[in-house]
């Protein structure tokens, strides 16, 4: 993913932040709630206000089941810990920081495939039934906008092979990475030096 932390440096250094205030390879950690530090894949801090946070995370296959649990479980932990203490003042007074998160996943049969739920108990909410890895990720990007745990989210896919020459394929319409970047540079614009 650093091609993707890359290339959102340079929109962020283009909405006119100096490059001083970008972290993406050390000093990329922030205090917690939950825990004493998190560490993020991007951050701008300008006069010691926290301005953004970006997670950028992939996944391959051929174990989407298990990764899917871990990746959704730490998205959210992340989020719940930032806001928490943002709200209890760990960082910043006023300025209410961007959060981002961009997700790509492997393009292939076993991603694109319906999976069975288990249902044991309670049924699962509709939009999970025979939802491929590919759409529990679409709706998983999708409700971490909705429910206001990031700002903005974008959800790709890829096969292997062209994947390393930069295609990819953009499944939601409300989750395509033009929009995110739009999100990102419309809010770093206000802190540009």
């Amino acid at each position: 993913m650093d091609g993707f932390i890359d290339l959102m440096t340079e929109l962020i250094v283009e909405a006119g932040i100096h490059t001083t205030h970008i972290f993406h390879n050390t000093a990329l950690e922030l205090p917690g709630f939950f825990r004493p530090t998190k560490e993020w894949d991007l951050l701008v801090v300008r006069d010691g206000q926290f301005i953004l946070a970006l997670e950028a995370k992939s996944q391959v296959g051929p174990s989407f089941g298990n990764n899917f649990n871990n990746r959704t479980e730490e998205a959210m932990g992340s989020a719940l810990d930032l806001w928490t203490a943002y709200r209890d003042g760990a960082f910043n007074k006023t300025v209410r920081p961007w959060l981002g998160y961009v997700f790509l996943l492997e393009d292939c049969e076993s991603s694109r495939r319906p999976v069975r739920v288990r249902e044991p108990h309670f049924k699962v909410f509709p939009e999970f039934v025979n939802a491929s890895y590919a759409k529990r990720y679409e709706l998983f990007c999708r409700k971490l906008v909705r429910e206001r745990h990031y700002n903005s989210s974008a959800f790709l896919l890829s096969e292997p092979k062209a994947g390393l020459k930069g295609a990819f394929t953009e499944p939601a319409e409300d989750l395509v990475f033009l929009q995110f970047a739009k999100s990102l540079a419309a809010h770093v614009t206000a802190y540009r030096d």
